[in-house]
């Protein structure tokens, strides 16, 4: 049995079956773990979400920023722009069971010694209060009032997160470190800073890069990061390697950190 980390598919569902079948894949026996944005930008959003959703017990996914963006564009939170390509999966006969299904994924997965999640962490949490803080979120999500879940990530604005923090400012800076933090400052300030790591503002770092750091000790894996690639060093997966950006769809087999990679589609 092995188990392979898949970077952020992003609807390259071509792609995605290249690789499956370049690990020689077997449900039966292995397991996959994706690391969040299963779609928008790419050409086949919904049967990238119908694939792993059909996998069951042998795919695990985390919720990344994209698969956020799909569950509020849903519920009437956020409008659709000129870039996402998700109206496939908005028009399907099997939209409901899709979303009802994707809206309860988790934001982490914690299974000695990896600790997977879509972006990072701040360097002032620790791997059992980040698993603490996610399941937060979670509950909010799997819950009755979901929408007003959905409605504070999406139009809540928080650049620090406090341990005081309540209710929606609360949900909110959770999922956005979670899902969208790449750098910060040492004490947690966050930025939307997207670009390469040596490009980061003044004073922040990539959060990897805090000394201080707390969850130093597990190995993380994360994606998110495209302009970051494929980043590999003790206790840390980054495995975004740009599919959707015309480079690479890459998986890690967490046996022994081999690396396997397909070529995403061609961007004209």
């Amino acid at each position: 049995m092995a188990t392979y980390a898949i970077g952020d598919v992003q609807g390259c569902h071509d792609a995605l079956q290249r690789l499956v079948q370049h690990i020689r894949f077997d449900p039966t026996k292995d397991r996959l773990w994706f690391v969040g944005d299963l779609v928008n930008r790419g050409p086949d959003s919904l049967e990238v979400l119908r694939y792993v959703k059909a996998l069951g017990g042998s795919a695990r996914t985390v919720l990344g920023n994209h698969d956020l963006f799909l569950l509020a564009v849903a519920e009437g939170v956020v409008d659709l722009r000129a870039k996402d390509t998700i109206h496939d999966i908005l028009d399907a006969a099997d939209r409901h069971e899709l979303l009802h299904w994707l809206r309860h994924r988790p934001l982490h997965v914690l299974e000695s010694p990896f600790f997977m999640v879509h972006a990072g962490l701040l360097p002032q949490w620790t791997v059992a209060e980040a698993a603490s803080l996610a399941r937060q979120v979670e509950a909010a999500l799997s819950g009755l009032d979901y929408r007003a879940a959905l409605q504070a990530i999406f139009h809540v604005k928080t650049t620090t997160w406090n341990p005081t923090l309540q209710d929606s400012a609360r949900l909110a800076a959770i999922a956005r470190v979670l899902t969208k933090l790449r750098a910060c400052t040492p004490s947690g300030e966050m930025s939307d800073f997207s670009g390469p790591p040596e490009e980061a503002p003044s004073g922040y770092f990539p959060w990897f890069r805090i000394p201080t750091r707390r969850s130093a000790d597990t190995t993380i894996i994360t994606g998110h990061w495209a302009a970051l690639g494929l980043h590999i060093e003790p206790n840390l997966l980054a495995i975004d390697s740009g599919c959707v950006w015309g480079r690479q769809l890459t998986a890690v087999r967490l046996e022994d950190q081999a690396v396997f990679q397909v070529d995403g589609p061609t961007r004209h």
